[in-house]
């Protein structure tokens, strides 16, 4: 399964776990918003490339 990560604030101590452990079954992709390196077209293409999308 695809999981897409948005993380708005930046990473968190719960996040980086939860991520961690479903990097081991599944393909993950992060993006972080605070760091601001991601522009709207990518982030909706990524949103609609993956199986799962979880905001933080």
């Amino acid at each position: 399964m695809k999981i897409l990560h948005i993380l708005v604030n930046g990473p968190t101590e719960l996040s980086n776990k939860i991520i961690e452990a479903q990097s081991k079954d599944n393909e993950v992709k992060v993006i972080d918003l605070s760091k601001k390196e991601a522009s709207y077209e990518t982030i909706v293409d990524e949103i609609f490339s993956h199986d799962k999308v979880i905001s933080w």
